[in-house]
């Protein structure tokens, strides 16, 4: 793994394949700053092109994921002058948006682990990751409009997270809910009643990731996230290539040897 950026906003820990981002502004409930998501982008940069680590864990600091964005950045860039055609608030909401899409389209499978506020920002974050586990007390929201603003680089990955009418409900309605609706609604896999419980099935997912291989899983992601925007001819055309290479590639055969011997891959002996 390629060193990864100093950050003020996050704590960052690596182990056995795995990359733990900590949002880690616990006076503000870890709201999304405009440092912080600078930081996050650094970090999700920094291993793009990295074969380590295999997946990338996101949760919240004391006791909260991210309560949304930070109204202290916001009444900045409000109060700064719109120049050269350049908007401070258009370049904050943008940023934002462009983390949002880089976190989607990491080629390593990444997990949020979900407590207290997961509000705006937060949810949004949520969204794009590939696995979202989280506490039943948990408390989601799209708040926006009961503030006088929009979702508005939000939204987009709500949609195809949960489907148009259930974000329109909640993004037009301001309501907040806990996490088994979270897992009703689409927005989280699976929820838990206890701390404890919450990290067994953060392990028990962890462990499912490493029984998957590297290569294999970071192919399938990027498969998984081009059936909306690429014509469906030429993607199984480049499935299919890409399955005739995962056959005949180290993996492919190292998985198949595995099987007929009845062991664990290599990849999933660590």
């Amino acid at each position: 793994m390629s060193a990864l950026p100093e950050c003020e906003t996050l704590k960052l820990e690596t182990e056995k394949g795995l990359l733990h981002v900590t949002l880690n502004r616990p006076d503000s409930r870890n709201a999304m700053s405009l440092a912080m998501v600078h930081e996050l982008r650094e970090v999700f940069a920094a291993i793009r092109d990295e074969t380590e680590p295999r997946a990338v864990v996101l949760r919240g600091t004391g006791g909260h994921f991210c309560a949304g964005g930070d109204v202290k950045d916001m009444a900045s860039a409000r109060s700064q002058k719109v120049e050269d055609g350049e908007d401070p608030i258009f370049e904050l909401n943008r940023a934002f948006g462009r983390l949002l899409t880089e976190v989607e389209s990491a080629p390593q499978t990444t997990v949020a682990v979900l407590e207290g506020a997961v509000m705006g920002g937060g949810f949004g974050l949520a969204c794009v990751t590939d696995v979202a586990l989280c506490m039943e007390d948990a408390k989601f929201g799209l708040p926006e409009t009961t503030l006088g603003i929009t979702p508005a680089q939000i939204a987009p990955f709500v949609v195809r997270r949960i489907g148009l009418t259930r974000a329109r409900r909640l993004a037009l309605t301001g309501h907040r809910f806990g996490g088994s609706e979270a897992f009703w609604l689409g927005v989280v896999h699976d929820f838990a009643k206890s701390g404890e419980e919450l990290e067994t099935k953060v392990a028990k997912t962890l462990e499912r990731v490493r029984h998957c291989a590297p290569r294999a899983s970071r192919m399938t992601k990027e498969l998984l996230l081009s059936v909306e925007t690429e014509p469906l001819e030429s993607l199984l055309d480049r499935a299919a290539a890409d399955f005739a290479g995962a056959v005949r590639g180290d993996e492919g055969q190292e998985g198949t040897m595995a099987f007929m011997q009845k062991r664990k891959p290599s990849w999933a002996e660590e």
